[in-house]
């Protein structure tokens, strides 16, 4: 997902160059914080979340904290505030009791779906910190997340076979050519001695 240098600015509280962007991505840690994405139909990323499960020495805080990006032609669609309640959700079930967002005063949208959450907002000359006091893990939330699960993969396959419907469409009515090249890397099985 493309973000200009405004909403890089928004996003992470500066411009972030494209190297920054490119350590960002390789510092999330999948197994540990949950990454969440909104497709259309073309399966383009429209909007993202990452939700960093925090830690003291070590230590399980029961802390996270949320930070999301929507595509500039997919906002006021409310993929971002519906992101937030995933985020919430999954986080209750990990055990979470506070959700933290961190963003700059001047990100309204942001703000607003904290506060609209409940979120207490505390603003600090260009900065501002929301926090919500989750409630606790309940069976269900366990189940309301995993059934959210479920949905989402059920959509996002819906459109994966509807673009390859699509492709496969356009190529029967001769729009594309059927391409004979490989357009995957092999893999290779080495036996190491």
């Amino acid at each position: 997902m493309a973000l200009s240098p405004a909403d890089r600015y928004l996003r992470f509280g500066y411009a972030a160059s494209d190297t920054q962007i490119e350590r960002y991505v390789a510092s999330l840690d999948f197994g540990r914080d949950d990454i969440a994405g909104v497709f259309n139909w073309k399966l383009e990323l429209i909007a993202m979340t990452h939700v960093a499960y925090l830690s003291a020495h070590g230590e399980d805080t029961h802390t996270a904290e949320f930070g999301v990006s929507v595509a500039a032609h997919a906002r006021g669609r409310g993929y971002g505030a519906r992101l937030f309640a995933h985020a919430v959700l999954r986080a209750r079930v990990r055990g979470v009791d506070t959700m933290i967002i961190h963003a700059l005063t001047e990100n309204t949208a942001m703000l607003r779906i904290a506060r609209k959450a409940g979120a207490t907002v505390e603003r600090d000359g260009p900065d501002s910190e929301a926090r919500l006091k989750l409630p606790p893990e309940s069976f269900s939330a366990r189940l309301e997340a995993m059934m959210a699960d479920q949905a989402a993969e059920f959509d996002y396959s819906v459109k994966s076979q509807a673009q390859f419907m699509r492709l496969m469409g356009s190529w029967m009515r001769g729009d594309l050519a059927w391409s004979t090249e490989k357009t995957a890397p092999q893999r290779r099985s080495e036996t190491i001695e």
